[in-house]
């Protein structure tokens, strides 16, 4: 990626951009979404000029220099224009464009209507873009692996650089996570892998017949996240409902290995969750579920209220996992309110709808929401507007102090919300290639609610959990992450 030329308008001469595309923006931090809808006008024309809003126009995180330098080093723009004082309907009278690409959040924008009607008027055109998500990993025919991984390492040395942040900071922020005490509710899994071989397709039908080799079992879901938190550092107690079965055996045994003080309440009436997943030389092939999805009866919610109540009295911080397997329910969501704002606990929540229907809207007030975007677009009703938009407003609608949007393969974004201001920072996923990604954002959610329950800034924690991300999909199936293995990461890629 190279760095693209940046000039103000008024170094522009007459007609040198004419019939180009023109996008425009404030770019006050550059994540997927903006790269997405700049390569998108980039696609509509043979030269792209981004126009930057000037400091005038507003108030920014970073000046328009900084914001400007951002954008030239995606190296999408064939020239960044700085605006300073001047108007859209300024810009557009100098440069002379023949599209016009604006983010979708400008659409209904009454300080943009004159200026593209205008445009419009005198026969330009003019094209919103969401900068939508696409799950394909496309990058991987534009680069050698090595050389992916090498960009994707050095985004996350600038995004540091950018917030401030050194290696020391990150260490220290990690060796002073044993001195807080967390808790975790939610569903609890168990996940099974069984390694088979591949004998062919079936005479009888079109169906891959595979030889079952060797299976092995692993805790998931709220489980791994309590886990994961335990070996970072801090104390940590884990709230779930499981049947009275083996996988429960299983269940109980290891959160016992790890330390863990366990709250599993027994159901007869449902059996522990149990996902089996088939693999073939570190494919997945298929997965069975064995599960019950309808909430929990009211005695066994009156036990986990129970178990909720003492564990609250004695914790810095909670963390809610839901996958909606029937644990967290209204009236349980209702408790963790009260009794965290009577307590001063920090809340931080996530919920998981991959196969099941949630919300994230329902957590209200918490310090920290980390959905990823399909979830956020599901929540908030709405596949078109930018994820820049889209954050802000679950931002309001929640008044969540902290936001953490995962975007699978392109990394995910970190929002904070101080004194009414909202910050962003984007991070990238630091593997080409990952094993298994499944687990990588319980591996998040656990960093993120640790550092956050120790006092430590939102930018901070969101750095360790970029590094915790990487560890946590070199492996099949889901195994805790110590502290040292964290700190040994950040050593070789800071």
């Amino acid at each position: 990626m190279g760095r693209t030329e940046i000039i103000s308008l008024n170094d522009v001469s007459a007609g040198r951009f004419g019939g180009c595309v023109m996008a425009y923006g404030h770019f006050s931090t550059i994540h997927p979404g903006h790269i997405r809808y700049l390569k998108h006008a980039k696609e509509a024309g043979d030269c792209l000029i981004v126009c930057v809003m000037g400091d005038d126009n507003s108030t920014f995180q970073y000046d328009e220099n900084e914001r400007s330098e951002a954008v030239s080093l995606l190296g999408i723009a064939d020239a960044i224009i700085m605006l300073k004082s001047s108007s859209l309907s300024e810009a557009i009278g100098v440069i002379k464009p023949r599209l016009l690409v604006l983010g979708t959040e400008f659409k209904e924008s009454n300080k943009l209507a004159q200026a593209t009607k205008r445009f419009e008027a005198d026969g330009g055109k003019v094209m919103y873009h969401a900068g939508e998500v696409t799950y394909a990993s496309a990058s991987l025919l534009a680069g050698s692996e090595t050389q992916i991984e090498n960009e994707r390492v050095e985004q996350l040395r600038k995004a540091c650089t950018r917030q401030k942040l050194s290696k020391g900071d990150l260490i220290e922020s990690i060796n002073n996570w044993g001195m807080t005490t967390m808790a975790v509710i939610g569903d609890s899994i168990v996940d099974q892998y069984t390694a088979c071989e591949a004998l062919g397709m079936s005479a009888e039908a079109p169906v891959i017949v595979v030889k079952e080799l060797t299976s092995k079992n692993f805790i998931g879901a709220a489980a791994i996240v309590a886990a994961h938190i335990k070996s970072l550092g801090p104390e940590c107690s884990f709230i779930s409902v499981c049947g009275k079965d083996g996988p429960a055996e299983f269940l109980r045994a290891r959160l016992r290995k790890t330390g863990i003080k366990e709250y599993l309440v027994a159901d007869e009436s449902r059996p522990t969750t149990f996902k089996k997943r088939y693999i073939v030389e570190n494919q997945k092939l298929f997965r069975v579920s064995r599960l019950d999805e309808l909430e929990v009866s009211e005695e066994i919610q009156r036990q986990l209220m129970g178990h909720l109540s003492i564990v609250m009295s004695k914790c810095n911080g909670l963390v809610v996992s839901d996958f909606v397997y029937g644990v967290v329910t209204e009236d349980i969501l209702s408790l963790i309110g009260k009794e965290a704002g009577r307590q001063k606990i920090k809340l931080f929540a996530d919920v998981q709808c991959s196969s099941q229907y949630g919300s994230i809207e329902k957590f209200k007030g918490y310090d920290l929401l980390c959905p990823n975007e399909r979830e956020l677009r599901l929540a908030l009703e709405d596949k078109r507007s930018g994820l820049e938009i889209l954050s802000q407003r679950l931002l309001t609608r929640t008044n969540a102090k902290n936001l953490l949007v995962k975007l699978s393969a392109d990394g995910f974004v970190a929002y904070s919300c101080e004194k009414g201001a909202v910050s962003s920072q984007a991070f990238p996923a630091l593997s080409v290639n990952p094993v298994d990604v499944a687990g990588a954002g319980d591996s998040v959610l656990a960093v993120m609610s640790t550092g956050l329950s120790s006092g430590e800034s939102m930018m901070k924690t969101a750095a360790i959990a970029c590094c915790m991300a990487q560890l946590s999909v070199e492996t099949m199936g889901n195994q805790s992450i110590d502290r040292q293995s964290l700190i040994n990461r950040i050593i070789d890629l800071l």
